[in-house]
């Protein structure tokens, strides 16, 4: 019996690695991103002068939050990585964040990447709201609140896990 048991705790710790098709899948999309994004960035270099201030705005509004969520790829990547399959180890010095983001942290992260995405979306609305509807504005301001309340929420439950493992 131990013997099944040994070998059902190997499958399930080799499984893991199975994760590493999705963090290949991510890096592959990033490059996609980033493809996407040097084609705004170029239609945006294109308008320099025909933009009024307004438009230019919501143009580098638009890049941002393109850097923020290639930023929160990559964070995925490679904290998940780390964190559930296997350790660096090469490049210690370059990834020596990593030490610090544990699930629990990494959550708060994300939580707070998909907050800034949707403040530099809601603001993007915000300028354009001639074009939407009422409604349609005050439904991405209440899923943006959403947003931040989950996130303080997240951050809330971490200061309390923190207090906890210290006693």
């Amino acid at each position: 019996m131990k013997s099944l048991e040994l070998l059902v705790e190997r499958i399930i710790l080799s499984s893991r690695w199975l994760l590493v098709i999705f963090y290949l899948g991510l890096v592959a999309a990033l490059g996609l991103y980033g493809i996407s994004f040097m084609y705004k960035l170029a239609k945006i270099a294109g308008m320099v002068f025909v933009y009024d201030d307004a438009q230019m705005i919501l143009a580098m509004l638009g890049l941002i939050d393109a850097a923020l969520v290639a930023s929160l790829i990559v964070m995925v990547m490679i904290s998940g990585y780390e964190n559930f399959v296997s350790r660096f180890d090469e490049g210690d010095a370059e990834v020596s964040f990593l030490g610090k983001l544990d699930a629990g942290s990494l959550k708060i992260k994300v939580a707070s990447s998909i907050v800034a995405i949707s403040s530099i979306h809601l603001l993007q609305i915000f300028l354009n709201t001639q074009q939407y509807t009422d409604q349609q504005l005050m439904w991405a301001t209440i899923m943006h609140l959403a947003f931040v309340v989950s996130a303080v929420l997240l951050g809330y439950l971490e200061q309390i896990m923190n207090g906890l493992k210290k006693k």
